[in-house]
């Protein structure tokens, strides 16, 4: 395997991309890695190692890069927009189907906490995802800045199957946003699979956060994760 950093230019903005690869030269399908509220840190890079490990080229953006490099990421978390998101969503994906190592037919994305979201804002303003893992999803029904409509609202623009995790302890999304979400999937014969573990909450998966990291249902999402991704990844 194979780990770099790359920068971006994104209309003046330089964003750093954390990127892990097979060591085969390819070409691999690639995951865009949409990180959770922390950035691209000790887990984001985890997750990266663990997608590339089955085959697939993963990246990570900094989505903060128009913030003080110094901030915190809370903070800067609160001043992201939804069109300079998408933005940085295209940015990334021209960035990897010109790569000789990807196959540009072959792009899906992966988010935790925040970045669920913002996958989910990539499905929906971009076409070319083949399929995509959100994890604890919240504030998907919610529009953030530059009087876009909320991601949820252009579900119908999705064209890809996705696996949602969640657990049923949480608050954001709660079991009645997965199912609302679900519901809407349903009604517009996406194709999906709804996951929800019992006496769980919010961030299950981050091995960082003590007091929500939950082993059995973190090791159980990974199975599952992994599994869709080498099914619909490698599909005709």
């Amino acid at each position: 395997m194979f780990t770099t950093n790359v920068t971006l230019d994104v209309r003046g903005s330089r964003m750093t991309v954390a990127l892990a690869s097979p060591d085969s030269s390819g070409p691999h399908p690639a995951i865009l890695v949409a990180r959770h509220r922390g950035g691209v840190d000790d887990f984001t890079r985890y997750v990266l190692t663990r997608l590339a490990e089955i085959g697939l080229v993963a990246a990570a953006p900094n989505f903060y890069h128009r913030r003080p490099r110094d901030e915190d990421p809370v903070t800067s978390m609160k001043y992201l927009k939804d069109g300079e998101l998408v933005t940085d969503i295209d940015a990334m994906i021209k960035y990897l189907v010109s790569m000789p190592s990807i196959r540009r037919d072959r792009i899906g994305t992966v988010g935790h906490c925040l970045g669920g979201r913002t996958s989910y804002l990539g499905l929906v303003y971009n076409p070319i995802f083949m399929a995509a893992v959100l994890l604890y999803h919240g504030n998907i029904f919610e529009s953030r800045g530059d009087g876009m409509p909320a991601p949820f609202d252009l579900t119908k623009n999705i064209h890809c199957p996705i696996l949602a995790i969640s657990g049923k302890d949480d608050k954001n999304p709660s079991p009645a946003d997965v199912a609302r979400l679900a519901d809407e999937l349903t009604r517009l014969n996406i194709r999906h699979e709804c996951v929800a573990y019992e006496g769980t909450g919010h961030a299950f998966q981050d091995f960082h956060a003590l007091t929500q990291y939950r082993p059995a249902s973190a090791d159980d999402a990974w199975s599952r994760l992994l599994t869709f991704l080498r099914r619909e990844m490698y599909r005709d």
